[in-house]
């Protein structure tokens, strides 16, 4: 693939989803069996080893055989990709950015160093030497609301007035005055917004979505962001229903009984049943128990039975 400009990213994007055996090892028949649907479903780009693909928690040997059979899939079939090259540790980061490259990616996505805070000076360091391993394919910054530095929209201004070559970001959003001062930046730059957030966003002059709907179900997804892309006022209204499931079905999973955003991931796609990858993580995290599925994915069908259809 040839890397995407700031300009080019936009819609509709689904993560790659780690696909386990019981024995905590990556199940790699799934893996083909997931690229293979969500390039089927068309979707806007898939990008790997966001949160939901567990990142963290790979060895690196995994991380190049999860992104060589990705990587080749989408060549071969044009869809734009992304590799998720974060980790916890610079170096690790670092060295996954040189080796992705060589994969031909649209883009390649990293998280800022997490152990401790970085200062300007070292994070402006830290994105140089990443972005100059990466080049010529662009960075995307994910910079979700738990991480330990969260960015400010004259952060990101200071960062490419700085020359750093940022293509985007991902970030949970803000109110009118943030996505306006994010309209102002000083060069094209791509923002990602949370996918329940979809509609709204783009109205305020977000591009897509690295999107949580999406696990739900990446085709019902897609098709959603068309609507959005044609202004239909039916896409406002769906909006009001996903959020209404992610509130009665999904945030009391993160917020009364403790499961991380993998899990709900993981979980919604269960309930989607458009994927035979289950809800299991990789220890220490726990999964949603199987036998909550049906249950929820009954309440899905009357909140949002698009997704079924």
């Amino acid at each position: 693939m040839t890397p995407l400009s700031a300009n080019e990213i936009n819609g509709n994007w689904a993560t790659l989803l780690l696909p386990l055996n019981a024995d905590d090892s990556i199940n790699y028949v799934q893996l083909e069996q997931e690229i293979d649907t969500l390039i089927t479903f068309g979707v806007d780009g898939i990008y790997s080893n966001g949160t939901a693909g567990e990142f963290y928690n790979q060895t690196e040997a995994e991380f190049d055989g999860i992104n060589e059979l990705f990587a080749e899939k989408c060549n071969d079939a044009g869809m734009p990709f992304q590799i998720g090259c974060s980790h916890m540790s610079p170096k690790i980061s670092l060295e996954r950015v040189r080796r992705a490259r060589l994969l031909r990616p649209s883009a390649i996505q990293i998280i800022l160093p997490d152990w401790f805070v970085p200062s300007k000076t070292e994070l402006t360091d830290y994105l140089q030497m990443i972005a100059d391993a990466a080049a010529p394919v662009g960075l995307v910054l994910y910079n979700p609301p738990h991480a330990k530095k969260k960015l400010l929209p004259a952060d990101f201004a200071a960062i490419l007035n700085s020359g750093i070559p940022l293509v985007g970001c991902k970030v949970a959003g803000g109110d009118t005055q943030w996505y306006e001062e994010m309209k102002h930046l000083p060069q094209p730059f791509s923002v990602f917004v949370p996918g329940h957030q979809l509609a709204t966003g783009i109205s305020l002059g977000a591009h897509g979505a690295y999107s949580n709907v999406a696990c739900l179900n990446p085709a019902f997804a897609q098709k959603w962001y068309d609507s959005i892309r044609k202004a239909e006022a039916a896409a406002f209204e769906l909006e009001k229903r996903i959020q209404q499931f992610m509130s009665e079905c999904i945030v009391p999973y993160i917020v009364n009984e403790g499961y991380s955003n993998q899990a709900v991931d993981k979980f919604m796609a269960a309930v989607g049943g458009w994927t035979s990858i289950d809800t299991q993580l990789r220890w220490p995290y726990r999964g949603i128990p199987a036998e909550h599925i049906l249950p929820i994915r009954e309440k899905c069908k009357n909140i949002l039975p698009e997704v079924f259809q």
